[in-house]
């Protein structure tokens, strides 16, 4: 359930490239203990606004706080020492390494000593390393993947590699994760799997989850709040029942698909 004040506000954001218009004067808000998804046809502008909280493109209007500090003001390498995770709807792991040296990449921003320090192998260094290890080990552990965590990435399915990026985007302990498709290429039982995962991300951890997604069965039956976009636009923002009921929603991205998600899913 969310709590307290928002901790992502996104206030009329606008980006233009060239003469396209891919956000145009977006706002919602994402509070704490909330998963909270993020709806629309492709081209509606989801990753434009993905981007925009990473840092990876710059608002040409309007502005993202979090934790009620403009994103903007900070640079990009600082979003996951803010509190910001993420993974991509293309994995970005590191194929010939293991399970296990993925998951400790992911622990750099809050485990590491700095680069004179480990070379110099200054006293607290060692103590340091002991705590990434651990944590790396916690959340191989969370993700249920004790019996790989030695294996090489590239030797894993897809559903099980999609497991490994969660991972080392939670190593960072962030308070906000962002997940980008997380249920594409997925199989039903995985997808079922999924969404056990993230819950569990909110329940257990206490992550805030932001998530793009089109599978609706898996958003509607996981997200406490939809936010639907269409060509830029906000058109929708509420609990599932009510978003898949919007009219401009069924027109825009839903369609006949609605008629296949079950009711209880909700």
């Amino acid at each position: 359930m969310s709590t307290g004040q928002p901790l992502l506000s996104v206030e009329d954001v606008t980006v233009r490239f060239g003469g396209i218009v891919a956000l145009d004067g977006v706002s919602f808000e994402v509070r704490r203990g909330e998963i909270c998804a993020l709806i629309g046809p492709n081209g509606a502008g989801k990753s434009t606004l993905f981007n925009c909280l990473s840092r990876l493109y710059e608002c040409s209007a309007g502005r993202i706080c979090f934790e009620g500090q403009p994103l903007a003001a900070l640079p990009r390498h600082r979003m996951a020492r803010l509190g910001i995770g993420r993974t991509f709807q293309n994995l970005a792991l590191f194929r010939s390494m293991t399970v296990r040296d993925n998951v400790l990449l992911g622990c750099h921003s809050r485990y590491h000593a700095g680069l004179w320090r480990n070379a110099l192998r200054l006293p607290g260094v060692a103590a340091l390393e002991a705590r990434a290890h651990e944590r790396a080990q916690q959340l191989i552990d969370f993700v249920q993947l004790g019996d790989d965590a030695e294996r090489p990435v590239a030797d894993l399915p897809f559903g099980t590699q999609k497991r490994v990026e969660l991972a080392r985007a939670l190593a960072a302990e962030p308070q906000l994760l962002l997940l980008d498709e997380p249920a594409c290429g997925l199989n039903h039982q995985e997808l079922q799997g999924l969404g056990e995962l993230i819950r569990d991300i909110r329940d257990r951890l206490g992550v805030t989850v932001l998530l793009v997604e089109h599978h609706m069965g898996l958003v509607m039956g996981l997200s406490d709040r939809v936010v639907a976009l269409n060509f830029g636009k906000k058109i929708a923002e509420g609990r599932p029942a009510e978003v898949r009921q919007h009219p401009e929603v069924i027109r825009a991205y839903l369609g006949d698909e609605l008629e296949d998600t079950p009711q209880e899913a909700a």
